[in-house]
């Protein structure tokens, strides 16, 4: 039957893997977490004057490098001058060319969020009159291509060798000690280790081209490999190869000297073991959290040990249920019943974790009901949820197969001893006899013993109905833990639902605000801030109303990335004409209601490309500055 059923078992793991490939390949190149919520000149826009500077607002920080922001002429030509700087908050500008001529700019932008992924897009814009461009951006893509697969690949092995690793080692030490001295079991843990190992030496040799260029023969690139070095990501990576070494000792250990011991000498290694083995997974889980979703974004400080045990869990369940597999299919000593049930209530426990952690971070990365059915994040989230729910049947299923299982050791004992009896009766007739041919007979004779005893097990242990249901209802688990870990892979590479509904709010409002200021003749800016403490992202909107020289009327409102008013302490506004050494002129508007401050007769005293410069505080202790120029007069 162990013949028949292990092929089976190998064709769905390749199926398997195979829809996982597919699933990873519909990831999508620029699957990033920052989206460009605002740009000055907007996208789209006819101006008057050709602009100083090109500056863009992201929903979160990003990383720039020399050649992330670029403006290109209708011909093709870069247009812009010296490196990209940070402008205030999340907003980023690069300096131009002065008296740029009429026609169709394309401004094209590649940086890196704050989670570590790759943002990449372009827009235009007009100066003058639009006109047609020779300017193509449909290949600046980042995280795509060749490399972009590679790394969604090495994400999904660098998944499935943590689950493996420290999931079958929880399993052996808490569940299954007898499994320490079982070779496919020790085979499947140094598997999960090697597998996490080589998964993040690639990671580590494509992320340079991951995040620039995306090209293959960048990978060997050691300037890049020393520009990675230096990043955030980078040091997660170099983290998690050097706590894979301390595994390393972790494995030597479990499968050397504990298992040589005694079962009464084992007690205080376990403990030791059980305590080293803690700390370097809650390590390896942290790498993740460091350097992704957890690390940025709302309540990062709470939201990063929520991942790890999120992590854990997740390892603890699923490798667990990998461990159970091979010793239920694989290996030739059976497993007990009570090591079965004991590894029930572990992934009982594991997940209850799961949900609980699983609920805040769904909240965290969501925060709407809405999101779940009309951003994609929500929707692969749908997927995930509706897989453990699934998995959680299943293993319901396997429960009660665990709690009718009839434990085959005894009887396997008893089996054994006839057997016994009958060498221990052959040794002691050839015990007379001389040695040579008798030895020989008697080494052949123990092998074939051996043989048909081994035999004789597995035909005991395959005969039991509960322990084949049982090994049925495990292998469905294990096949649905694999879709979903596939779903989980993609799920991270995904914008989370919070940042696009926010994205999209910013555009509209900003779209609104436009089309609005271009009817009236009013100047209206729109622009992004956060002060970076908890709840501090908003968008705050400055109108000058009849945006003239002399007096103007001054509102100023304050909105949260939904829409809503966003009700803070206290707003400061500043102009400045830089080309005439005038200002800042500070202004301080009085509040009028929840989110909206103005000001009477704010003066202007001369026309020109005013900076217009808001301060925003939300807190006693968190503000930022952001600003926009404007043509005023």
């Amino acid at each position: 039957m162990t013949q028949t059923i292990a092929p089976r078992v190998r064709t769905l793991v390749l199926l398997l893997l195979a829809a996982c490939g597919l699933l990873l390949t519909t990831a999508g190149p620029a699957s990033a977490h920052a989206a460009l919520t605002g740009s000055d000149p907007q996208q789209g826009v006819v101006v008057d004057k050709a602009p100083d500077q090109v500056s863009l607002t992201f929903s979160e920080k990003v990383a720039l490098s020399n050649d992330s922001l670029r403006v290109l002429d209708p011909k093709g030509k870069a247009v812009q001058q010296g490196k990209p700087f940070e402008a205030g908050g999340t907003t980023y500008g690069i300096k131009v060319h002065s008296g740029l001529p009429d026609g169709t700019y394309t401004v094209t932008y590649q940086v890196v969020s704050a989670d570590s992924h790759p943002v990449a897009g372009a827009y235009t814009f007009s100066v003058g009159a639009p006109s047609t461009t020779s300017v193509s951006v449909s290949g600046d893509t980042a995280g795509g291509g060749v490399v972009g697969w590679l790394y969604g690949f090495g994400r999904y092995m660098s998944y499935a060798g943590f689950i493996v690793l420290v999931g079958g080692a929880a399993f052996v030490l808490g569940c299954w000690q007898r499994g320490a001295g079982v070779k496919p079991m020790q085979r499947l843990v140094v598997g999960g280790w090697l597998t996490l190992t080589s998964a993040t030496l690639l990671l580590l040799l494509l992320r340079g081209s991951y995040t620039g260029s995306g090209k293959v023969g960048d990978v060997f690139d050691l300037d890049l490999l020393g520009n990675v070095l230096q990043t955030k990501a980078g040091a997660a990576l170099v983290s998690r190869l050097l706590l894979l070494a301390a595994a390393a000792l972790f494995i030597s250990v479990l499968f050397g000297a504990y298992d040589k011991r005694e079962d009464e000498e084992k007690r205080d290694l376990t403990f030791g073991l059980a305590i080293g083995g803690t700390v370097v997974a809650a390590g390896l889980a942290a790498s993740w959290a460091m350097a992704e979703h957890a690390s940025v974004g709302l309540q990062a400080g709470i939201a990063m040990p929520v991942d790890v045990v999120h992590l854990l869990a997740v390892a603890t369940w699923l490798g667990g249920l990998t461990a159970l597999l091979v010793a239920l299919y694989r290996s030739d000593a059976p497993i007990e019943s009570a090591a079965v049930r004991r590894f029930s209530q572990v992934a009982f426990g594991s997940v209850f974790a799961l949900v609980a952690t699983g609920v805040y971070q769904s909240w965290r990365q969501l925060g709407s009901w809405s999101a779940f059915t009309e951003t994609r994040y929500g929707q692969l989230l749908l997927v995930k949820i509706g897989l453990v729910a699934l998995l959680v049947g299943i293993a319901f299923i396997s429960r009660r197969w665990t709690a009718q299982l009839a434990d085959t050791v005894v009887r396997q004992k008893q089996n054994k001893r006839a057997p016994q009896k009958e060498r221990v009766a052959a040794s002691a007739s050839g015990s007379g006899k001389s040695k040579g041919a008798g030895s020989k007979r008697a080494a052949q004779l123990a092998r074939q013993q051996a043989a048909m005893d081994t035999a004789r097990q597995k035909r005991t242990r395959d005969a039991d109905p509960n322990r084949f249901g049982l090994r049925r209802s495990v292998l469905a688990e294990a096949g649905v833990a694999v879709v979903l870990l596939a779903v989980t892979t993609v799920l991270t590479q995904t914008e989370p639902g919070r940042t696009e509904e926010d994205a999209k709010a910013a555009k509209a409002t900003s779209s609104s605000s436009s089309s609005s200021s271009a009817g009236s003749g009013a100047v209206t800016l729109d622009m992004s801030f956060d002060t970076g403490g908890t709840d501090g992202k908003g968008v705050v909107t400055v109108d000058f109303d009849p945006a003239r020289v002399g007096g103007n009327e001054m509102h100023v409102y304050v909105q949260r990335p939904n829409g809503r008013a966003f009700d803070i302490p206290e707003v400061k506004v500043a102009l400045t004409l830089e080309a005439k050494k005038i200002g800042p002129l500070a202004i301080t508007p009085d509040r009028i209601a929840t989110g909206h401050w103005s000001a009477s007769n704010v003066q202007i005293p001369m026309a020109g490309d005013w900076k217009v410069a808001v301060t925003v505080r939300t807190s006693d202790i968190d503000q930022t500055t952001v600003s926009k120029n404007a043509q005023i007069g």
